[in-house]
């Protein structure tokens, strides 16, 4: 077998990309990692910066050889301090010059510049590439005979779209939380469709987004890889109550993510809406896509929560029951193991791409999308058998503990090597 050396790219090293990172450089097979902006933990100057700041630093630091990131910075800084400064125009989506879109364009074309010497002088052999951060790599890659890696993690575009179509006819009122899942341009969609037309190994995170594959591309080398869960970082609160206390106490249905019907926030507002049930509250941690008021407009009775550190958010984890994602469209939304980790049953959709989280009546349950009706019974279930909770969060955690950044990595990595010989 001929020496494996891969190039993996990603604009911000998300929580995947950094175990796909752990498994290659482990595996011995990692060349180079390009992003936007990466610090070394190390480096004098991180001390002197004020401690908040620091911090924001140090979320773009990696557990890998410092000498093997290649960074270009300066749009990612924009994209990140410039609407602080109150340049919000500068990541107006697509257009704006800090844009995510640019971010990943400035990405890649640096990128796919840097290949030729790669090969020359490292022997680099593939490329890993992300959705909207590959074309030029993959291009210039396919020239130099690498292979191309792509790793899908949300359902492809001509589903997603299909389905927000759907939303926005279904939902008018909620289109404004959107966003791209309609808003994309012509020349976005493409350089998506060219993207997958070029890769030879397609990556996903579950079944929906693997299944979401257009048929003329179903012939490409695919590898199924479920993400990873954290540990639990402390017991629920209803591990320690009383069966009284249970019976007593509200019950706290939990929905964090972007506040946006592609995740199906308004169909579970209409849920709880129609349960009318003074025992049941829902709280709400995620990013504004419209004013609060919008939100207040469609359900005033729900708890608002800001962004927080991710200790944090398990934190307020562990004081709700259960955790409801009824997604439309996703890959496989991280939070539904993170939820199912500090001893949350969930309420999803299959959409959620988490299926397999649910063992049916043991760690939640399953429900259609477009489902407020259902969405109502199951969280009545709850609130008729709290009881059940303790016993199902418990099982939940197990259930969740399964799936490990590790398996992830070296999953990919062991499939990598497989195909390529």
């Amino acid at each position: 077998m001929k020496n494996i050396g891969i190039l993996v790219s990603h604009p911000i090293g998300n929580r995947n990309t950094r175990a796909i990172l752990t498994a290659v450089e482990e595996a011995g097979l990692l060349t180079e990692f390009d992003t936007a902006f990466a610090v070394d933990p190390d480096a004098a100057w991180l001390t002197v910066l004020p401690g908040s700041l620091r911090q924001e630093f140090l979320r773009r630091s990696y557990s890998i050889d410092f000498n093997k990131i290649k960074t270009y910075p300066v749009k990612e800084l924009v994209r990140l301090f410039g609407p602080k400064l109150g340049f919000n125009k500068v990541i107006t989506h697509e257009t704006g010059w800090a844009s995510i879109d640019a971010v990943c364009s400035d990405l890649d074309q640096k990128v796919s510049e840097r290949l030729p010497m790669l090969v020359e002088q490292k022997g680099l052999t593939a490329v890993y590439g992300y959705e909207d951060c590959a074309l030029n790599t993959f291009i210039k890659a396919k020239e130099l005979g690498l292979t191309c890696i792509y790793d899908l993690p949300i359902a492809y575009w001509e589903t997603g779209k299909k389905l927000m179509l759907e939303e926005a006819d279904r939902l008018p009122q909620w289109a404004i939380t959107l966003g791209g899942g309609i808003g994309d341009s012509e020349q976005k969609l493409e350089k998506k469709t060219r993207e997958l037309e070029l890769a030879d190994v397609v990556v996903g995170p579950g079944s929906f987004v693997m299944d979401s594959i257009p048929t003329w591309a179903r012939n490409k080398k695919t590898i199924m890889a479920p993400f990873g869960s954290p540990e639990l970082q402390g017991e629920n609160d209803n591990q320690r109550l009383s069966a009284q206390d249970l019976e007593t106490k509200k019950l706290r249905v939990l929905f964090v993510g972007s506040m946006g019907q592609r995740k199906g926030l308004g169909d579970l507002f209409e849920a709880v809406k129609s349960l009318n049930n003074e025992n049941i509250e829902l709280v709400v941690m995620g990013n504004l896509l419209a004013p609060l008021e919008f939100y207040k407009g469609q359900f005033p009775d729900f708890t608002y929560e800001t962004g927080r550190s991710h200790d944090q958010v398990l934190a307020l984890m562990r004081s709700c029951d259960v955790f409801c994602l009824p997604s439309i469209v996703e890959g496989r939304a991280l939070v539904m193991q993170e939820a199912m980790s500090q001893q949350l049953p969930i309420i999803i959709t299959e959409n959620t791409g988490g299926l397999d989280l649910v063992l049916e009546g043991q760690t939640g349950f399953a429900v259609p999308i477009q489902s407020p009706d259902k969405i109502a019974e199951k969280i009545n279930w709850f609130h008729e058998n709290r009881s059940q909770i303790p016993v199902m969060g418990k099982l939940a955690q197990e259930h969740a503990a399964k799936y490990t950044w590790n398996n992830y990595g070296d999953t990919v990595v062991q499939s990598i090597r497989g195909f390529i010989k």
